[in-house]
């Protein structure tokens, strides 16, 4: 508890360790780094402002107190925070459902939104849950980024062709409505516009270096004002205040504002933290940087709160401003921390400008900041990769375009948990065989497999969701080849275990055991087998048949498979210890008699010819195995008659006695069942499982009966 205490104070005394080692040789590029982000960062609150409906005021008072917020109380030295067009899109799309832009209850539920989403992301830090982000797909990010570009783009026709056209959340009414007014085009604002366009472009081409938006809004304002254009229809912003941000209170008791605006906060609070920390990491990862996820969120969440209470409106991290800040040079947040202070005195120097400040160039500055918000190198990228990533993309594209933004960023986050859930749940079980060196398991489907041995990867976790499929492919597989009565399963990729999966563990075991054979696991990790080990299950397997890596496929040629079915049986020679062993060539097809087994070779199970041994006229059994194999231990009155000695010389056997036939594991007395049967004998079987069964039935060690001795070594 103390210590929970204690990180949480931690969270808020952030900027005391920020300021304490600061060293002196970070002035110079930090001030330069925050000189150059203010001068992108003043045009773009403006214009974001009034993507979200909001006076210009509002987005610059936002770029002020958050850039220095966030800064402070984050933990990125490179993220730039502020208004960005994401966000407020999303604050357009929510608070237009409740009031009219610019009207005073508009402005306070932006407020109110502020203060929604600055709790929610303050909440998730001190909880530290800032890990949530993880289980949010880039696709997500890449495809309501992309969507909300094409609605900026779409909604600017109407600044920039100043039709008299309300803002609607809809993209189909938007379009419906500049189409019916599309006759009343000024053409002197789209010109105005398409010039700012034209001059941003060619400014990004031939000098990318200087600040393009800013350049084409004063070269837009000088020609208001030389041609006097605002008396010739053009719209202007109007003179800007020059104060500092004014004190303002939310309405939070206002519940019925609280519930409609609700979902919406959720959204941009959950999207915005996405951005912020996919953001925030794309720049450590080339400064080397440590960044905290919690205190990320404290940070956004602090920013955002703050924001609320000093007239401004919902922030996030900004990719492109947080990027130019990282080339520009900046080495700690007092970089951020200087853009906000710039912005604050550019707004006193250059307030008296927006009377000059035409609304059509700002809407030319918007339509290239959101052109550039379709990444399509991203977009294509994703559409190769992928399918489910593919999916999540073109849904939230979709999803962003068609729905209002905050079901379509939750219809994209929801998709992405289903997509997560969807791979989890359906890990790979793949058979795997040596490579070629014998260094290397791989799976190679075209590749013939051993009889006796199956291997599988289990490529993901044992957890509820999960354990069907899995069980599933292995049971599958284990139907298809019925001989391969040993498992071994490599379990390098199974990090988490429950007991839904402890459960599938233990029904394949009793499959393979039942069938006289047995399962085998390796490269089983450490919190995994302590599951095992705390359920019972290490217990019931066995310490002996958790094997090492190195040495799994040896310890079960040497000790565990039947040797015999590989010197007459197998052709394969899968592993390296069986590729020196004597082949003995048989006379009759194995093809063949593969086909007749597998046709149907009646079966008993060892309980049954217990019984039967013990009745006045017991079945004849004849015993296939290797006579060292026999020496090791046999069923009682059982007749030793190898298995090539039954292929090659004649066994007498009455025709109408029962006869079952005994090996190791029931693969050659199903071998010498088919050969008698296709010579006409009916009344023959084979010993379900074999020998390994009938030791598991505990029978080889039964007691003595008259004359009959039921088990032991002879």
């Amino acid at each position: 508890m103390l210590t929970s205490l204690r990180t949480s104070v931690s969270f808020f005394s952030r900027p005391v360790q920020v300021l304490r080692h600061y060293p002196r040789k970070n002035l110079k590029p930090d001030f330069l780094a925050g000189l150059t982000v203010a001068v992108i960062l003043l045009p773009q609150a403006i214009a974001y402002s009034l993507i979200a409906g909001l006076p210009p005021q509002m987005g610059l008072y936002t770029a002020i107190v958050a850039a220095v917020v966030g800064a402070l109380w984050g933990s990125s030295n490179q993220l730039q925070t502020g208004p960005t067009n994401t966000a407020s899109l999303l604050v357009l799309s929510t608070l237009l459902l409740v009031a009219t832009p610019g009207s005073p209850e508009y402005l306070a539920a932006a407020g109110l939104m502020a203060l929604m989403v600055g709790l929610f992301r303050l909440a998730l830090g001190l909880a530290r849950l800032g890990m949530l982000v993880n289980f949010v797909s880039d696709s997500v990010i890449v495809g309501f980024t992309a969507g909300a570009g094409v609605l900026i783009c779409i909604s600017q026709l109407i600044p920039l062709l100043r039709l008299d056209v309300p803002s609607t959340p809809g993209l189909l009414d938007t379009l419906g409505n500049i189409g019916t007014q599309l006759y009343e085009t000024h053409w002197v604002s789209l010109i105005m516009g398409v010039g700012v366009i034209a001059l941003i472009m060619v400014l990004r081409h031939f000098k990318p270096g200087l600040p393009g938006p800013l350049i084409a809004m004063l070269a837009a304002s000088a020609l208001v004002w030389v041609f006097g254009l605002s008396q010739a229809g053009v719209k202007v912003i109007g003179e800007l205040p020059r104060s500092l941000p004014p004190f303002t209170i939310p309405p939070l008791l206002d519940f019925d504002l609280v519930g409609q605006i609700f979902g919406g906060a959720m959204a941009v609070g959950a999207i915005g933290l996405v951005e912020a920390v996919s953001v925030a990491r794309a720049m450590a990862s080339q400064t080397g940087q440590r960044l905290d996820s919690n205190q990320e969120f404290v940070g956004q969440g602090l920013a955002n709160i703050t924001c609320a209470f000093l007239s401004g409106y919902t922030c996030s991290g900004s990719f492109t401003r947080s990027a130019v800040n990282f080339k520009s040079g900046a080495q700690t947040p007092l970089a951020s921390v200087t853009s906000g202070v710039l912005v604050l005195v550019g707004m006193f120097l250059l307030a008296p400008l927006g009377a000059y400040l035409p609304r059509a160039a700002l809407a030319g500055v918007l339509v290239v900041i959101a052109y550039g918000m379709i990444d399509q190198k991203e977009i294509a990228r994703i559409w190769r990769g992928p399918r489910g990533d593919m999916l999540i993309m073109v849904i939230t594209i979709t999803a962003t375009l068609l729905l209002p933004l905050q079901y379509a960023v939750l219809t994209g986050i929801m998709v992405s948990f289903a997509v997560y859930i969807l791979r989890t749940s359906m890990p790979r079980v793949v058979c795997v065989l040596p490579d070629d060196a014998f260094r290397h398991f791989l799976h190679q489907p075209n590749k013939p497999l051993c009889p006796q041995l199956a291997i599988f990867d289990i490529l993901g976790d044992l957890y509820f969701g999960a354990v069907n499929h899995v069980d599933k492919a292995i049971h599958d597989h284990l139907v298809k080849h019925p001989f391969q009565r040993f498992l071994l399963l490599r379990m390098n990729s199974v990090n988490q275990c429950d007991i839904s999966g402890i459960h599938a563990l233990e029904n394949i075991l009793r499959t393979i055991r039942d069938g006289g054979g047995d399962l085998f696991l390796t490269r089983v990790q450490a919190p995994v087998l302590q599951v095992m080990q705390s359920t019972g299950f290490y217990r019931v397997l066995g310490e002996q048949h958790i094997l090492s890596e190195d040495q799994a496929v040896d310890y079960l040629f040497h000790r565990i498979l039947d040797p015999a079915t590989c010197i007459y049986e197998c052709e394969v020679r899968a592993f390296r210890e069986c590729q020196y062993l004597p082949k003995r060539i048989l006379p009759v097809e194995l093809g063949e008699l593969h086909k007749a087994v597998t046709g149907g070779v009646p079966e008993i199970s060892p309980r049954q010819l217990w019984k039967q041994l013990h009745e006045s006229q017991p079945p004849r059994v004849i015993d296939v195995r290797e006579p060292r194999e026999y020496q090791r231990g046999h069923i009682p009155q059982a007749q030793l008659v190898p298995l090539p000695q039954v292929l090659t010389e004649k066994v007498e056997i009455q025709p109408h006695q029962p006869v079952v036939f005994v090996c190791r594991g029931g693969r050659r007395s199903g071998r010498a069942a088919a050969w008698f049967a296709g010579q006409g004998y009916s009344n023959v079987s084979v010993l379900q499982g074999g020998m390994l069964a009938w030791e598991a039935a505990g029978l080889l060690e039964a007691v003595e009966i008259g004359n009959i001795t039921t088990g032991g070594e002879q």
